[in-house]
């Protein structure tokens, strides 16, 4: 694709810090100039009180079903109780009861542990359709009265978890890792000052604590109202539910939501969005 095509050599702006070289590259692959700047970094917690507990509860039958919600978090789980519950034991002890998978990824990492049938929470995978899932099911998923893990990431799942309690669950959370600002943060200063100038023309969020970080550091340098007004002129983009919805938390609407929770969707459809908005200038301010 020419630079002509997709973005049509416009600053594309991504916080992606996991995929970072696979991001610009797919930008720079749809005509963009791509500008990647990590807004996290994941800090695994390893064995902490949470996940040993978490360990000898499952394989002494204590809980009724688990949940898991991340497929990084699922292998980061299993690698921190592997000394007091080795793979094989924690496979079988997942499938002696209920297992969750939020989504794909969660999915494919419980059955690389051998857990046999895991169940996938409805598209678009949010806390909703989790929820959804156990009032849908409740014969399987009779939770009142019965003890449930969740296995969170980043932040907690705090929705999820009230939620969960609403039906009678007796929930333990399981934080396996963290969502930090990185240590070095002049790069991301630079990257929020410049968005806030109006100097980039695209943006491109793919996970909500994105969002939640780039707010934070644009407020402590003083371009929180600078940043909500320029990107009221530039093209907003998030990969899916959860990160649309933190953006508009802070005031800083989305213009597309992929179609498919997929970085790759997601640039595609930008790219191809911003073709069509060729014709409209004002639709994208330079």
């Amino acid at each position: 694709m020419s630079g002509s095509d997709g973005f049509g050599g416009r600053r594309v702006l991504s916080f992606e810090s996991r995929r970072a070289a696979d991001m610009s590259t797919l930008i720079a692959a749809h005509g963009g100039v791509p500008l990647v700047v990590p807004a996290l970094v994941e800090r695994p917690l390893g064995a902490t009180a949470e996940t040993l507990a978490f360990a000898s509860e499952l394989a002494a039958d204590c809980f009724s079903a688990v949940i898991f919600l991340t497929g990084t978090g699922t292998r980061m789980l299993a690698s921190a109780i592997e000394t007091v519950l080795p793979r094989p034991r924690l496979a079988d002890a997942l499938n002696r009861i209920v297992v969750v998978a939020r989504g794909p990824k969660p999915h494919a990492a419980l059955r690389e542990l051998g857990v046999a049938a895991p169940r996938q929470v409805a598209k678009p995978h949010t806390w909703r359709e989790v929820l959804q899932l156990v009032d849908d099911d409740a014969d399987a998923l009779s939770i009142c009265g019965r003890r449930v893990a969740v296995q969170e990431y980043g932040v907690p799942s705090e929705a999820l978890v009230d939620g969960l309690r609403c039906r009678g669950a007796i929930v333990s959370t399981v934080p396996v890792y963290e969502w930090a600002l990185p240590t070095d943060l002049g790069t991301l200063h630079r990257a929020a000052t410049a968005a806030a100038r109006g100097e980039v023309d695209v943006l491109l969020f793919t996970a909500a604590v994105q969002v939640h970080h780039l707010v934070r550091v644009s407020e402590a340098l003083g371009l929180g109202a600078g940043l909500r007004q320029a990107c009221a002129s530039r093209f907003v983009a998030s990969i899916g539910p959860a990160t649309s919805e933190a953006l508009r938390q802070h005031g800083l609407s989305p213009d597309l939501e992929a179609s498919r929770a997929n970085m790759g969707m997601l640039v595609l459809e930008a790219a191809r969005r911003c073709r069509q908005l060729r014709a409209h200038p004002a639709a994208l301010a330079d």
